[in-house]
């Protein structure tokens, strides 16, 4: 019997314990170990009297690119060539670059462009929106770069798909848009 006063003694001192978790104090709290708690640093956008233009954060260095983000083939990412002229498209129109093409223009494209590239999709069905026919004449002449270029920065009220669709999409959808063009 004394066992059992003894735990439901040291239980209860335990559940008071717990409660009081929530309770404020003018002390400061124990650090067992405050190598970590107490480490001198600067939050982002602070000020800092350490750098002489008194910012925190540090511009990266001259020259750094991100991790997967090294674009040394400009027409590939966007669409003209070093000399500024429109690309061609690099990708082959075989019928794995159509059939990812297809994909890609059936989730962001035909929703406005409608399935046959006519400009009635959706859009056009629901608040008579008429987005460009694929076979309008300034259409059918545009440059493959132009229209990459197009997909990825929009233009008029197309919003530009440049972060949503990778570069090799994009590529496909203009295979695909002039696998359109010709029926």
């Amino acid at each position: 019997m004394a066992r059992f006063r003894l735990v439901a003694l040291f239980a209860a001192v335990l559940c008071a314990g717990g409660c009081m978790r929530g309770c404020t104090s003018p002390r400061p709290p124990i650090h067992l170990n405050p190598n970590m708690d107490l480490q001198p640093k600067y939050r982002a956008q602070a000020e800092s009297a350490f750098f002489a233009d008194g910012a925190t954060m540090r511009p990266p260095v001259e020259g750094t690119v991100a991790r997967g983000e090294l674009r040394l083939d400009v027409a590939f990412y966007e669409g003209r060539d070093a000399d500024g002229n429109w690309a061609s498209n690099p990708l082959a129109a075989d019928e794995a670059v159509l059939a990812r093409g297809a994909e890609r223009y059936a989730i962001y494209c035909a929703p406005c462009h409608g399935e046959k590239g006519n400009g009635k999709g959706v859009l056009w069905e629901r608040a008579q929106i008429q987005a460009r026919d694929f076979k309008e004449p300034r259409l059918l002449e545009m440059a493959d770069g132009e229209i990459f270029n197009t997909v990825t920065n929009g233009l008029g009220l197309m919003q530009g798909y440049r972060y949503p669709i990778p570069a090799r999409d994009r590529w496909a959808i203009v295979a695909y848009v002039r696998e359109l063009q010709k029926r």
